[in-house]
């Protein structure tokens, strides 16, 4: 039985930003990121991106913290 290997999906800053991944905007998405209040991105072959899981657990974090301030 042959196994599959999932292979990690990256998103760049402009993909963030055009699709709604994140509610802000670019500069306020690097200023967040040189603040510590977003993930660090990575570079390959000189391209800037973030690992989709990355984002989507940063999405989950920061949803989950507005749902218990809210309690």
């Amino acid at each position: 039985m042959k196994k599959e290997i999932e292979l990690e999906k990256y998103i760049r800053p402009s993909q963030l930003i055009k699709e709604r991944f994140v509610p802000f905007s670019a500069p306020t998405l690097w200023r967040k990121v040189k603040n510590g209040k977003f993930p660090q991105p990575v570079k390959i072959n000189g391209v800037t991106a973030w690992p989709l899981s990355v984002i989507r657990a940063w999405q989950q974090q920061v949803s989950g913290g507005a749902a218990q301030e809210a309690a």
